[in-house]
């Protein structure tokens, strides 16, 4: 029969329990980030954008590229206001 020691201990040391709040606020920060990011990418039909913010994890690096400098932003209208009041 082989002994086998194992190399982790059965327990979790006291100083990784300390990371699991600062663990829990970077994921709440990637899902929140890359949902902002994705739904932008959706609604301005930007296929490509969308596939590589899905697919490339980058702890919200992108994300936060893509929507600073390649989100469209939001310019003047293409169509002129209509307004309700005749004309004179």
């Amino acid at each position: 029969m082989h002994y086998f020691t194992s190399y982790y201990p059965p327990v979790v040391p006291a100083f990784m329990l300390a990371f699991l709040p600062f663990i829990a606020l970077i994921v709440l920060w990637i899902v929140a980030i890359k949902g902002y990011a994705l739904w932008h990418a959706a609604r301005n039909n930007q296929m490509w954008w969308f596939v590589a913010l899905l697919v490339i994890n980058t702890a919200g690096i992108l994300e936060v590229i893509y929507l600073i400098w390649f989100r469209p932003t939001a310019s003047t209208p293409s169509t002129p206001a209509v307004s309700s009041s005749p004309q004179v």
